[in-house]
């Protein structure tokens, strides 16, 4: 038997976001020790980590903003929606059948500097 688990992490950038961020923080590490801990029942732990995605709470933001935003990321925008989904189907599927504990960012770069 075989099972995946995939949490949804995100990095944020602003210090004023402490517990935004250390909850992020929480589900990285989360993840970490469950896949350790379940690795012996064939249960891989992962989590996939998206950078800005065009997504209704992006809306509601200043365009100002979300351009000035969007060219800080390397890509030079915001992932779609639908961007995230290859991520999470990797790890879902058995060519991932030896990654477990991992945090893949999936933000265009963002992190990459």
């Amino acid at each position: 038997m075989s099972s995946q688990i995939i949490n949804k992490s995100g990095e944020g950038k602003a210090l004023t976001q402490v517990f935004y961020n250390s909850s992020k923080a929480a589900v990285s590490l989360l993840a970490k020790g469950l896949a350790v801990e379940w690795a012996q029942h064939g249960i891989r732990v992962n989590v996939v980590s998206p950078g800005y995605v065009n997504t209704d709470q992006m809306k509601h933001m200043d365009k100002s903003i979300r351009d000035y935003q969007a060219k800080g990321v390397p890509l030079g925008r915001f992932a779609e929606p639908s961007e995230m989904a290859g991520q999470a189907l990797l790890l879902l599927s058995d060519h991932a059948s030896y990654m477990t504990g991992g945090e893949y960012f999936v933000d265009g770069g963002n992190l990459a500097w």
